[in-house]
């Protein structure tokens, strides 16, 4: 009888009380993303349009490339610049992605729906350790910040005149100042690899940035994760000794 209550409880995306822990979880970065999108509404829109902006985080969904791709063009960079960018940045998904394929389950349609619906936090909350993911909490902990990054934008677009200049309000610093914040906080407590990739991406764009057309200093200082792939970085190291300390 247990096993069949559970049976009743499992959905396309798994357990529906770890949908639901994930929807609880995620809703402080809901929060933060709806914030977040407010600002992009307000730099996309004289760019590429209000419109346009909408349905780019409708369609596209992920901050950090848009956010990229929005500031090439502003600076004068082409489209194919401005795109590259952003698939650079968004690179990042597909070892995440290999990560997670483990504990996912069903056909390709299915996996498939389960990568659309990884996002950093998300992805990071659905950690168990050992290379197991949850993958309902993961699905449950993106859910509120689709609407919310969506609804930011909108609202960013719409109340663009009466935000004005968004440097005023300091809304175009908290992206960067998020990013900051998750290298500091996160990435650099591994030391290593980490500090040199970090140190090895703000060299370039720093460098590029006088003499470079707008969107290739970006698309460098992506290049330079490209070192994370030589060796592991310190912590992994620490972690992949205790699992197996056998040379």
């Amino acid at each position: 009888m247990p096993a069949l209550a559970r049976v009743r409880r499992l959905t396309v995306w798994g357990d529906s009380e770890g949908v639901r822990r994930g929807i609880r979880a995620g809703a402080p970065y809901a929060v933060a993303a709806f914030l977040l999108a407010i600002s992009f509404g307000v730099v996309a829109r004289p760019v590429i349009g209000g419109g346009a902006a909408v349905v780019m985080s409708a369609l596209v969904f992920a901050g950090s490339a848009q956010f990229a791709s929005i500031a090439v063009l502003a600076a004068g960079g082409g489209a194919t610049t401005a795109i590259l960018a952003g698939l650079l940045l968004n690179l990042r998904y597909v070892p995440m992605g290999i990560a997670l394929a483990p504990s996912l389950s069903g056909g390709p349609l299915r996996r498939a729906l389960f990568g659309q619906a990884m996002i950093d936090a998300s992805w990071a909350m659905a950690n168990r350790g050992g290379g197991r993911f949850d993958p309902g909490f993961m699905v449950g902990a993106t859910l509120p910040s689709y609407p919310a990054w969506v609804g930011g934008t909108a609202v960013g677009v719409l109340a663009g005149d009466l935000i004005g200049d968004p440097g005023k309000l300091g809304l175009d610093a908290m992206f960067p100042a998020f990013f900051l914040g998750l290298l500091l906080t996160g990435e650099l407590r591994s030391g290593g690899t980490a500090v040199v990739v970090a140190l090895a991406g703000a060299s370039l764009a720093l460098a590029l940035v006088p003499v470079a057309p707008p969107g290739v200093p970006v698309i460098a200082a992506s290049a330079a994760a490209l070192i994370g792939l030589a060796r592991p970085t310190e912590g992994h190291r620490h972690r992949a000794l205790a699992e197996d300390p056998l040379p």
